[in-house]
């Protein structure tokens, strides 16, 4: 079946690209939302900009729509980027990256719905930590973009997910109720590399932006 991906260039979205190619999906497309809100109920917001260079590595086209982020008002335009989709790639479904949030998949389900398209969940209450291990084991290279709670500081941002990082991420779900796939929000993340890109992006810049005391947000460059 020929599907788009709500695509975030997170590690949620890029994963769940590569299990419905496993699946023998046909990636038609990814679809991007540029959110305005940071703090948007529905969308992935740090290094967005940067899916266009994981779009071009994939070799996959890239539909782009944004939107202010308010919350409910946001599901209109997501609708209107869905339907594009369906109309120029001739698309039969929609995959997502949603793990826990029952907020975003009812969401989503229901516009599939209103559009005659069938809603794709690969993730979809994957254990957590089999998951990143998983992650780990098909060689994503996945980076922080982002960190949102106590006790994350600043040295936390542009880390990589790796066995170092699983085995202090499950110290802090034991110590502080931290989701260990980041699902509570507690941070963001951004591949650089996985079996789908022709080739690793390379970080030409970067920069971390303090925004709260336990909040930090990663820039990057990248070609």
């Amino acid at each position: 079946m020929k599907i788009g991906v709500l695509f975030s260039g997170g590690k949620d979205s890029v994963y769940a690209t590569y299990l419905a190619k496993k699946f023998n999906h046909e990636i038609s497309c990814l679809i991007t939302i540029f959110s305005e809100n940071k703090e948007s109920f529905m969308f992935h917001t740090p290094s967005i900009s940067k899916t266009k260079v994981q779009a071009e590595a994939m070799n996959i086209p890239l539909i782009v729509q944004r939107t202010p982020g308010e919350k409910e008002e946001e599901l209109i335009d997501l609708k209107k980027v869905i339907k594009k989709a369906k109309e120029k790639y001739k698309i039969g479904g929609i995959v997502t990256g949603a793990i826990k949030s029952v907020y975003q998949a009812l969401r989503i389900q229901e516009i599939c719905s209103e559009l005659d398209l069938e809603c794709i969940n690969p993730l979809w209450q994957k254990d957590e930590e089999e998951y990143l291990k998983e992650l780990i084991k098909n060689n994503f290279e996945i980076i922080l973009t982002g960190v949102f709670a106590y006790p994350f500081n600043e040295s936390w941002v542009f880390r990589k997910i790796d066995n170092s990082f699983l085995k202090e991420i499950l110290e802090l779900n034991k110590k502080y109720k931290i989701h260990v796939a980041g699902e509570g929000g507690e941070f963001e993340t951004f591949v650089i590399n996985c079996p789908l890109f022709s080739h690793p992006l390379k970080i030409i810049g970067k920069e971390v932006i303090q925004e709260g005391e336990n909040s930090f947000r990663g820039e990057l460059e990248v070609e």
